[in-house]
């Protein structure tokens, strides 16, 4: 599993960004790919992710919050 941070979610799309820990491109993620099945996550949570393509894209699937270190 990859890791990084939420850098931006938008709860009326349903989408959100995430931005990987070694690399400067964000990945596109689904509401429905959050693994806890909430449907919203913060922006700035820590997550990990697998990675995956979708429509030829590269996309975050099992979208997991993980503990935020700063706590």
């Amino acid at each position: 599993m990859a890791v990084g941070i939420v850098s931006s979610f938008h709860a009326d799309r349903g989408i959100g960004m995430i931005l990987p820990q070694h690399s400067a491109e964000e990945l596109l993620f689904h509401c429905i790919e959050i693994a806890d099945g909430s449907r919203q996550i913060d922006e700035g949570t820590p997550v990990s992710y697998r990675l995956g393509l979708k429509l030829g894209r590269p996309e975050a699937f099992e979208v997991t919050a993980l503990q935020r270190s700063d706590q």
